[in-house]
């Protein structure tokens, strides 16, 4: 029931009983009398109290919420208008019926108190509805409006709200349950606290998407937008949508995964946005050489190479500092003196090969290098950047790389090693 100051009181007592009259008087001309008298009379009581609600409804829609709207638009405030968009102000508007009930249902139900005790339960369960439909939205628009700032854009606010809305919930639930039960909303509370063990198995999953959305927002582990490799899941995408208990990444094939969001916490996985902020994607990738195929230059090859434009300056650098090294040693023997290998020419011409390539950065890790020998031959290993980030293009960069990689080898008497195939073996038994 709601209290107001005494001349509103009296003035609302005054019109109710007036009211009650005008019904009962209305009935009894007709006819009516006793409990049937009663009865159509709490009935035509109760449609004029809901026909009000409904009129004072539409109204406070159609009439003073337009006029709200009208004003807002006006203003040079961005807030406002978000209040508006998530419709705060009409679920407010909706409050006004059960405010209504509230008032005048003591008044015209006076002398019936049964019908009191309903009409005062119905009204405080509506109103109660409506403020968490109210705060709900409110939220909804506050964390709108945290959204549209730069700072916060990439920031997990959705899970946040989430947390909001169950407390929300969970509140009003009680409160709900205290109305019903006509019991205070703490002992319900204290019975809560009794059962917090069994809480803590329901509500697992949310705390602990709860403490991982904490941790993932201070120490910026993932953010909306990122590409992240989850093995444990089979996810490997974009980050679409941070919530309170699950993190959606859009998989390369646009599938969706759904990953708990404490896993982020828990498990290992693999974040891809320092690629990103650093302005380049490695290419990491090795070619065998057969190692039957690595011997010194002789002269023709030599020649041969020298007329190569990107391996000019190197040979000339290398046969100058190689006749200095090799002066008064008995070059009779390989092993007395210095000489260049075509592996080592042509790992001098990946090198410039590579720098001539726009679309690898020189300002990152530049390599190219000769890995441990194993059974698949000696493996040249190229560990360069691509500026190109974007997938499609950046494979495109890289196959190029390779592609040329493998049609220059036979000009320095180099062959690709790989594993025999049955037309290899076909071949030997021919020439047997």
């Amino acid at each position: 029931m709601i209290d107001f100051n005494s001349k509103t009181s009296d003035f609302i007592q005054e019109w109710g009983s007036s009211y009650s009259h005008i019904i009962h008087d209305l009935l009894k001309h007709i006819g009516l009398s006793g409990n049937l008298l009663q009865i159509i009379k709490m009935i035509l009581i109760t449609a004029s109290l809901i026909g009000f609600c409904f009129l004072a409804d539409w109204v406070a829609r159609k009439l003073i919420l337009v006029a709200i709207e009208r004003i807002i638009k006006k203003t040079k405030n961005t807030w406002d208008d978000i209040l508006v968009e998530k419709r705060v102000f009409r679920n407010v508007a909706h409050i006004v019926p059960a405010v209504l009930i509230g008032v005048f249902a003591p008044v015209l139900y006076k002398g019936h108190p049964a019908w009191i005790t309903i009409s005062d339960k119905l009204s405080d369960l509506y109103l109660t509805v409506g403020f968490m439909l109210t705060i709900i939205a409110f939220f909804k628009a506050f964390q709108f409006y945290l959204e549209s700032r730069p700072f916060l854009k990439d920031k997990p606010m959705d899970s946040y709200m989430q947390l909001v809305r169950l407390i929300v919930y969970i509140l009003g639930g009680i409160y709900i349950i205290s109305i019903l039960v006509n019991k205070s909303p703490f002992g319900i509370f204290s019975a809560l606290g009794a059962m917090s063990v069994v809480l803590m198995l329901v509500f697992k999953d949310t705390i602990l998407g709860f403490v991982g959305s904490i941790q993932i927002a201070a120490n910026d582990m993932v953010k909306i937008g990122d590409w992240v490799e989850f093995p444990k899941y089979g996810a490997d995408g974009n980050i679409i949508e941070i919530k309170l208990q699950t993190v959606k990444v859009q998989n390369w094939d646009k599938t969706i995964t759904t990953v708990p969001t404490y896993s982020f916490v828990s498990d290992a996985f693999k974040n891809w946005r320092g690629m990103s902020e650093s302005g380049g994607r490695r290419i990491k990738r090795s070619i065998s050489i057969d190692m039957n195929s690595v011997k010194f230059c002789n002269e023709a090859l030599q020649e041969k190479l020298e007329n190569i434009d990107l391996l000019k300056t190197y040979f000339q650098n290398k046969k100058s500092e190689i006749y200095n090294f090799n002066s008064g040693k008995d070059p009779i023997h390989s092993a007395n003196v210095r000489k260049l290998t075509n592996l080592g020419s042509f790992r001098a011409y990946l090198e410039r090969y590579l720098e001539n390539i726009p679309e690898i950065t020189k300002d990152m890790t530049f390599l190219v290098r000769q890995l441990a020998p194993d059974e698949r031959g000696i493996p040249i290993e190229i560990y360069v950047f691509s500026t190109e980030q974007r997938w499609a293009l950046y494979e495109r960069i890289q196959a190029d790389i390779f592609d040329h990689i493998i049609a220059i080898l036979p000009e320095f008497e180099l062959h690709v090693f790989q594993s025999p195939t049955g037309k290899d073996f076909n071949s030997n038994r021919i020439h047997l």
